[in-house]
This record gives C-alpha cells, sequence and structure tokens, in this order.
C-alpha cells in the first residue's frame, strides 16, 4: 500500500498567501478573512486589477468558489459572495462527519503499532499543551487526525477532508474553546485511540464522527451568538 498524503493548500490559516497561491487562493483566503465580505458583488476586471492577472484565471476561479458554496452566481447579476453564517458552518461539518468516520473505518484495519503510538505521542502533547497555545493545539490536532486519514487510498476523500477541515479552522480560530468542550476534545481523542487499539472499526468511526459533529456545534453556537449580539 502506498500511503497517499494530502497536500494542504496554501490560502490558510495564519498567513497570507504566497507567490506561488493561485487566484483560486487568493479570493477563497479574502473571502475567508472577510476582505472580501458577504454578498459582496465580485466583477471580474475588478478581481483582475487586485490580483493583477487577466480575466481568464479569475472567471475559473469564481466557477470553483461557485461549486465549493463560496461563490452565489445569479443569471444577469453576476457573482457575489456567499455569508459565511451558521448554515454554511453547519453543511460543511456535517459533511466532514461522513467523511471521517468512513476515512477512519478504514484506517483502524491497517493500523500499525507504530501508527498507534504516534497518536498517543500528538495526544500526549496536546494534553501537555493544556490548549495555552491555539496555534500550536491546531497544529497538533491537524497531525493526530493526518496520521489516520493520509495513507488513504481515496484521494479525494482525503483532499476533501483537508480543505473542509481548513476552512473550518479558519471559522473557528475567532472563537476560544469553552472548558467543558477542552475536555470534552481530550476525552474524544483518546475514546478514537483506544477504538482503534481494539480493532474496532464501527466504534472508532462513531467516536470520530461524535468528535466533528461536537466541535461543529460549537463553531455554529459561537456564530450564533456573535450574530444575536450584532443585532
Amino acid at each position: 500500500m502506498s500511503a497517499i498524503t494530502t497536500q494542504p493548500p496554501s490560502i490558510l490559516l495564519d498567513a497570507e498567501p504566497g507567490p506561488d497561491a493561485s487566484i483560486y487562493e487568493q479570493i477563497l483566503h479574502d473571502i475567508l478573512e472577510g476582505r472580501l465580505e458577504a454578498n459582496q458583488r465580485l466583477k471580474v476586471t475588478a478581481l483582475a486589477g487586485r490580483y493583477g492577472t487577466s480575466t481568464n484565471p479569475v472567471r475559473e476561479a469564481l466557477q470553483q468558489l461557485r461549486g465549493e458554496g463560496f461563490v452565489v452566481i445569479t443569471p444577469n447579476r453576476g457573482a457575489r459572495v456567499r455569508p459565511i453564517d451558521e448554515e454554511f458552518a453547519r453543511d460543511i461539518y456535517e459533511v466532514e462527519a461522513l467523511i471521517e468516520p468512513y476515512l477512519t473505518a478504514w484506517f483502524v484495519g491497517i493500523a500499525t503499532d507504530e501508527a498507534i503510538k504516534r497518536l498517543e505521542a500528538v495526544q500526549d502533547e496536546i494534553e501537555a499543551l493544556g490548549f495555552e497555545d491555539p496555534l500550536r493545539h491546531s497544529e497538533l490536532d491537524t497531525r493526530f487526525h493526518q496520521i489516520v486519514y493520509d495513507g488513504h487510498y481515496n484521494r479525494h476523500a482525503a483532499d476533501l477532508w483537508w480543505r473542509h477541515r481548513e476552512i473550518l479552522r479558519a471559522i473557528a480560530r475567532r472563537f476560544p474553546y469553552s472548558m467543558v468542550r477542552r475536555k470534552e476534545i481530550l476525552v474524544e481523542h483518546r475514546l478514537i485511540i483506544e477504538k482503534i487499539k481494539a480493532h474496532d472499526a464501527d466504534g472508532a468511526a462513531e467516536a470520530v464522527r461524535a468528535h466533528i459533529l461536537g466541535s461543529g456545534r460549537h463553531i455554529v453556537e459561537h456564530m450564533r451568538s456573535a450574530r444575536n449580539r450584532r443585532l
């Protein structure tokens, strides 16, 4: 079996897109950062000038972003930014709750003692950190899940997981974990490891599903509260 490693897009999270970033990545980054605001019209010529490119790459990027739900294109009215709201976040984490159990159940069948030790080592680091450094926690949490998903033969599923995860991370970084959610995350990770060690594919899949739904609800609740404060 040859491992398939997800290739992170360069859009994300705490740095500006690099010089090799595509027009798609630059537009998506600006949408997630709020520089292109909800419902803002996206004029092809203006975007081409903004990013120093011709109009064709912009049109292609907008079509891709339309397919991923970030952009709405209406006949005779052009493109606009879809609001990154609770419904948007809900849709993404519900898809993740389908993908990640599938990836995890497959991993259980091929998990080696070495892979399990790597999971335990990363989880030890997460617990030692104690959520004191949000960026470092996010890096470790990503590494934890990559150990499980990176070897999967279905590149499309693994890449979709990565892209959705990065979108949720970009949203979630505005909302610190509550003390309750912090404790839940640690328990959920340990349960995932326990089920993998027991070669319980169904149990591991269900543990991951509960983990994703818990994190998704956390994000949506914070987004809803923030919206209500603005009203």
